[in-house]
């Protein structure tokens, strides 16, 4: 049996039917590698499949031999033996995304990641019509990231029962919580599956509030809501696309404390033998993202640059990444739409503006869109069809970042400039957001970073972040002067912008075009 790095082997093994398999079986396979210069054993659990069928899933991370053996209470099931080749993967797969430079993110195998995502909570519960629209639409935007929910919603604008339960038992709420349902897990990894091969990460939601009682899937109970992690993670942790996301604002859901959630996180990073990215997304109150079992953090704010965001905002996205000295994802700002809710109404030039401000304050940000239409497919919370205007102009931007060909790009100057990120000598990215430009003066930072040599040449892309349009200036920049702060050109002292708003500039040292 041959299997690529990075990828699923299932191990398919079949056993009892009689009584209640998803709590009285044990079923658990050590994988062990030996070669000249590495050994490990990993230990993973296996779980109940329905009809007799259990599996065990393992995602190797090393090209060559494993061997396996398994271990369960149950004789059929016990003392498996075999071995499995994994070999080099194929250029598709890059393995899981880890955290790189404190701030940003890679695949396992190095290759850069940057994430642009969106939002469609409640897509896997709706008609196999919409999910096929979903996937079609998500193939022709270019997002690398999807937010969704496990659980079903109960919420505006998705108030419909799904097709499928997790749980076995009668809707909308009478559940035995110790008997999950397969085919819905079934279901749910084939979307994941297919999404990898999409290229998108899974930040699946593990919990979430928009239950409002209907069917009891936020207050299961502590033991209820341990054995649905355990059996999640034994499902879908050896799938290299998948993120944790413990909860969609963890504090709106009443019925776990935050113990609780530490409980939780603490749990899903022990279970979890691939340590894939895990966070927390809030409402009103911010988790404790320095916790150490979190990877990044996953942020809602509400922002608004006319009602006096700290330094036009700009300052507050960096606050959050210089508080937690994490890679942060504003995962929620508001969202695209004309739904009557305040969060739901945000104009496209809105939306994009955020995203340039969070980029170019050296952090990242999720998309998400709320036009209501009279089928009541909304994206955000069925998906469907995108029908607004901002994804186009995220998706410029993203293809402006991943052409920078940086490891993440990193503010400039720690107190002075909060609109530019880049990589010193080489690079620059600063946005000017909605403030009225005639002219800026061309000037590099020089505070305590790498010398420029005089007479180094940058270029320098005038960028119309909402026409999305890149306009190559005919004059080269010299550096010819610089002081303590900055590089300048006397020469050409100035950038003619004539007065334009959200306006961008991109500057890249000559000799890297």
């Amino acid at each position: 049996m041959t299997v690529q790095k990075w990828e699923v082997f299932e191990l398919l093994l079949h056993g009892i039917k009689e009584g209640n398999p998803f709590v009285s079986v044990e079923l658990t396979a050590q994988f062990t590698y030996q070669d000249s210069e590495d050994n490990k054993t990993l230990c993973v659990d296996g779980f109940y499949d329905g009809d007799g069928i259990y599996k065990v899933r393992f995602m190797p991370d090393k090209t060559g031999v494993w061997t396996y053996c398994t271990h369960s209470n149950q004789k059929e099931l016990d003392n498996i033996t075999g071995q499995i080749e994994c070999i080099d993967n194929d250029l598709n797969n890059h393995g899981m995304v880890r955290i790189k430079n404190t701030y940003h993110f890679c695949y396992e195998d190095g290759t850069i990641y940057y994430p642009f995502g969106t939002t469609c909570y409640a897509w896997i519960h709706q008609p196999t019509a919409i999910q096929k629209q979903t996937i079609e639409t998500l193939k022709n935007t270019g997002f690398n990231k999807i937010r969704m929910c496990v659980f079903p919603k109960f919420y505006a604008n998705n108030n419909e029962e799904p097709p499928m339960y997790p749980y076995q038992g009668q809707a909308p709420n009478q559940w035995d919580f110790k008997r999950f349902n397969p085919p819905f897990f079934q279901a749910l990894e084939n979307h994941i599956i297919q999404l990898g091969n999409m290229g998108i990460e899974v930040d699946l939601i593990l919990f979430h509030p928009y239950d409002k009682g209907h069917w009891g899937f936020d207050s299961m109970g502590k033991e209820a809501d341990l054995r649905y992690l355990s059996y999640i993670i034994a499902r879908l942790s050896a799938f290299h696309n998948v993120w944790w996301s413990m909860a969609n604002e963890y504090d709106y859901i009443k019925s776990k404390t935050l113990e609780d959630w530490n409980t939780y996180i603490e749990y899903v990073s022990k279970k979890d033998i691939y340590k894939h990215l895990l966070s927390i997304h809030n409402a009103e109150r911010f988790f404790d993202n320095w916790h150490p079992n979190i990877t990044h953090a996953s942020i809602q704010i509400g922002t608004n640059s006319s009602k006096g965001e700290v330094s036009t905002g700009f300052g507050m996205y960096r606050m959050h990444r210089d508080i937690y000295h994490r890679a942060v994802i504003f995962d929620e700002v508001g969202y695209e739409g004309d739904l009557m809710q305040r969060w739901g109404c945000m104009s496209a030039k809105e939306i994009v503006d955020k995203y340039w401000k969070a980029i170019c304050s050296g952090t990242y940000m999720s998309h998400g869109e709320t036009y209501s239409s009279d089928d009541d497919i909304i994206w955000w919370a069925k998906g469907g069809q995108l029908k607004g205007e901002a994804w186009k102009r995220i998706l410029f931007l993203k293809k402006i970042v991943e052409e920078s060909h940086t490891e993440g790009l990193e503010p400039l100057d720690l107190w002075w400039i909060l609109n530019g990120v880049g990589v010193h000598g080489q690079y620059y990215l600063f946005y000017f957001s909605d403030i009225p430009m005639n002219r800026w003066t061309f000037k590099l930072p020089a505070f305590k970073k790498p010398v420029i040599d005089m007479g180094t040449k940058f270029v320098v892309d005038i960028i119309d972040t909402w026409n999305m349009t890149i306009k190559r200036l005919p004059v080269e920049y010299v550096v010819d002067t610089s002081d303590r702060y900055y590089y300048q050109s006397k020469a050409t002292p100035f950038i003619e912008l004539k007065g334009r708003k959200n306006i961008a500039l991109r500057i890249v040292k000559k000799e890297l075009l």
